[in-house]
């Protein structure tokens, strides 16, 4: 339901951009100024790469996960450890109200967690085995619901979804560049000159920068409502606690891959410019988050 809620929003979104453009004769005013473009069309041809690649790597992304990070996901329980992480999983589950996850640990020194899957019932979280080995019962628990908080909220297929969105528009506005430019500076009358090939690519880093700030605060968002999932799940104290003992270990890498980043549990403090293409807000503005409730 919720994947299909999003696709009409965003069809619907692809159609008021398409009316807006007739209505302020838009097409008409590049005709005029010698650019040959059908702006409906080549609105419908990056819709389809751009959720087409969103949904690719959605769908994807479980296998991915496994494969990247080396997850050795735990079936049978064969000791304590994998026994209690797998109840405590199934418990939480059943609290937020979803199907309980595949369960695995992947081998890191870095403390660090992660939930993927293409929807909130074939999702899974795995926790990394240096925080199983540090952490204390309350705080891995804690940060397993934060991951789980993330299945329920459905966060992984709304970053898609938005991820599907900008990649639209990124790609449609960089065509229109490119289109301009060739047209109007390089005078190319038929085809594609290098002109339109230049412009889009430069067009495409710049717009794919500011999309990627859009996709990143969207990103800090849900970090702060998937800490909120876990103090309800968990309990406030065991939340905070996690993230302070994730806090003073941050001179340690994060060595998740960069497609998972935006999935993990933690992430480095960055400044300036960065930290606005960050996936996670600071650590501090996240138990401060939490502390006021």
């Amino acid at each position: 339901m919720r994947i299909l809620l999003f696709l009409a929003t965003n069809l619907a979104v692809l159609v008021l951009v398409s009316i807006v453009f007739n209505l302020l004769g838009f097409e008409s005013i590049l005709a005029a100024n010698g650019v040959d473009l059908n702006l409906q069309a080549l609105l419908v041809f990056c819709a389809l790469f751009g959720f087409g690649g969103a949904f690719v790597s959605l769908f994807l992304s479980k296998w991915m996960a496994k494969k990247s990070t080396r997850t050795q996901l735990i079936t049978q329980p064969t000791d304590r450890q994998s026994r209690w992480l797998l109840n405590t999983v199934a418990e939480l589950s059943r609290e937020a109200g979803i199907k309980t996850p595949e369960v695995g640990v992947f081998p890191s020194q870095a403390a660090n967690a992660f939930a993927t899957g293409w929807n909130r019932n074939d999702a899974l979280v795995a926790v990394s085995s240096g925080m199983l080995n540090r952490f204390s019962p309350d705080e891995v628990k804690a940060v397993l619901a934060h991951e789980i908080g993330h299945v329920a909220n459905g966060d992984m297929v709304t970053l898609s979804l938005i991820q599907g969105v900008v990649n639209t528009f990124v790609m449609f506005f960089a065509r229109i560049i490119g289109h301009t430019v060739d047209r109007v500076i390089f005078k190319t009358e038929r085809g594609y000159g290098i002109g339109y090939f230049v412009a889009t690519f430069i067009a495409e880093i710049i717009l794919g920068i500011f999309a990627s700030m859009i996709v990143a605060w969207f990103s800090r968002l849900r970090e702060y409502r998937a800490d909120a999932a876990g103090a309800a799940l968990a309990g406030r104290g065991a939340m905070i606690s996690a993230l302070e003992r994730l806090q003073r270990e941050q001179n340690l890498p994060n060595d998740l891959p960069g497609e998972l980043t935006a999935f993990g549990i933690r992430d480095i403090n960055k400044l300036g410019i960065a930290q606005m293409l960050a996936s996670h807000p600071p650590l501090t503005a996240r138990i401060e988050a939490l502390r006021r409730g």
